[in-house]
């Protein structure tokens, strides 16, 4: 069974208690790594699962709390021992500054550093753009500051979408037609982003399985803003949480 890992569920400003927004999606023995703040080694060390098992790095858009520790990610693992090659996928905007802010840390200086793929994705409706046997990745351009990707997983064992940080639009509605996870950010209405009630709407015109409110601001009483989305979406609501696991 594939499943879901939440690296982190806070948005932009971290907590003692939430890391900024990051998941890991896990199949047999392999780890899809979306987003990178922080420090991901230790974060994937949190959530029991191993640096070894990650397979390819995926970025929605390059704002800080998405893509401040893909520069330690990618160093530590190369401490650590990584040989293999990486393949770093998102939009074109945000490969050309990740490869500027890696060019910033003279990484080629590194003796003996892996090999890492910088991969632009193509910013159009239901782009299929990893396709292997664990699973298949699709994308599509969603509304954000800058050019931002959400996403659409497909594993044997079922189907997840992420919405990544948008306004409501029909690009995640169509991602996430008839998924049984999605995850829809709920930083609040407002530009570039979304209130629980819109997710909630969202998630009623996708008809998916269950719904998961990601990228939250503090909470002082998160039931509220569970029933906020469940003004509009009838099926099963629930709060992303730290370390939490979704069965797919």
């Amino acid at each position: 069974m594939g499943r879901i890992v939440i690296l982190g569920s806070a948005y932009a400003i971290a907590d003692e208690h939430r890391e900024n927004t990051h998941l890991a999606v896990v199949e047999e023995d392999q780890i899809l790594l979306i987003d990178a703040p922080g420090s991901p080694i230790a974060r994937l060390m949190r959530a029991g699962l191993s640096w070894r098992q990650i397979n390819s790095l995926i970025i929605t858009h390059f704002h800080p709390d998405h893509v401040s520790g893909v520069p330690l990610l990618l160093m530590d693992l190369w401490l650590l021992g990584r040989q293999d090659p990486l393949k770093v996928y998102g939009p074109a905007h945000a490969m050309e500054r990740l490869q500027a802010m890696m060019q910033l840390y003279e990484w080629e200086k590194w003796p003996g550093f892996y090999p890492v793929e910088y991969i632009s994705v193509t910013e159009q409706e239901q782009t299929c753009f990893i396709h292997t046997p664990l699973w298949r990745v699709y994308a599509a351009p969603v509304r954000h500051f800058l050019p931002t990707l959400g996403l659409r997983i497909e594993l044997a064992s079922g189907s997840i979408a992420y919405s990544s940080d948008t306004e409501p639009c029909e690009s995640v509605v169509q991602l996430a037609q008839g998924v049984d996870v999605l995850l829809h950010e709920a930083t609040g209405e407002g530009p570039g982003h979304t209130s629980p009630e819109q997710a909630g709407h969202i998630a009623a015109q996708a008809q998916v399985g269950t719904l998961y409110l990601i990228h939250t601001p503090p909470l002082t009483q998160p039931e509220v803003w569970v029933a906020r989305a469940r003004q509009a979406f009838t099926g099963p609501v629930s709060l992303a949480r730290d370390l939490m696991q979704i069965v797919v």
